[in-house]
């Protein structure tokens, strides 16, 4: 299993392929996603990497933050997340992950936040279909009706389906294909919609329904600190079935 990334979402758009079909694509921008640290079996019970993006400003960044980013010699970085590896699936301390970590054709995992829609009544927040024009309702058309409580059980039930705030969820969409990658300006482009607003960070994982394409980079595709890039090895047949 590989590490995954954190991206920040552009926008959508679409391209062509070579039939002329339109394919819309959400684009996903690696600003920077470097390796912070390593989480090890020995000293904290696990195995993981955690990786940073963005650049956030030195001011912004606590003394024992800005300590922990100096050990690693890495910029401040905006967001940080852990992605669980295997050990020796490790990639080095202040690598930078580049958009070819991930290859066109394969299949991804993506999670993000949700869009806040604020407070939302049923119709819109569950798909209720509403009450009836006539009949005697009045006022009440978008209303989500009885809730189920009368002398038994005396109550309304936890989790009813009632209105409320809508949004800001974390969500995570399986199976979404990888349409191109452009590692020049760090872009991942992906087939179809992925939750969160633009400007919101996503977390981007090698699908775990699917298998992985034999060319894919283990552990991983990265460039050094000292702007050497990294030629991992594909992957062999054997060890995507361990994987």
């Amino acid at each position: 299993m590989r590490s995954g990334v954190i991206a920040q979402k552009v926008g959508m758009t679409r391209v062509f392929t070579d039939t002329g079909e339109h394919v819309p694509v959400t684009v996903l921008r690696l600003d920077g996603c470097q390796v912070v640290a390593h989480r090890t079996q020995d000293k904290n019970g696990y195995t993981a990497m955690q990786l940073g993006i963005g650049r956030a400003k030195v001011k912004n960044v606590s003394k024992a933050e800005r300590g922990r980013f100096a050990v690693a010699q890495v910029e401040p970085k905006m967001k940080l997340a852990e992605f669980r590896v295997p050990e020796d699936k490790l990639i080095p301390v202040g690598a930078e992950i580049t958009a070819d970590h991930f290859v066109a054709g394969q299949f991804v995992d993506v999670t993000g936040t949700t869009m806040g829609k604020g407070f939302a009544g049923p119709m819109k927040r569950w798909n209720f279909r509403g009450l009836r024009a006539t009949h005697g309702v009045s006022v009440s058309h978008r209303s989500h009706g009885s809730t189920g409580g009368r002398q038994d059980p005396g109550k309304t039930f936890k989790n009813k389906k009632m209105a409320g705030h809508m949004g800001v969820d974390r969500v995570t969409t399986l199976n979404l294909r990888v349409v191109q990658t452009d590692v020049e300006r760090g872009l991942i482009l992906v087939e179809g919609a992925v939750p969160g607003t633009a400007g919101g960070y996503i977390f981007v994982r090698d699908a775990i329904k699917k298998a992985l394409p034999k060319d894919v980079p283990l552990p991983g595709k990265f460039r050094l600190a000292n702007g050497n890039a990294e030629a991992a090895a594909p992957v062999a047949a054997d060890e995507q079935k361990e994987g």
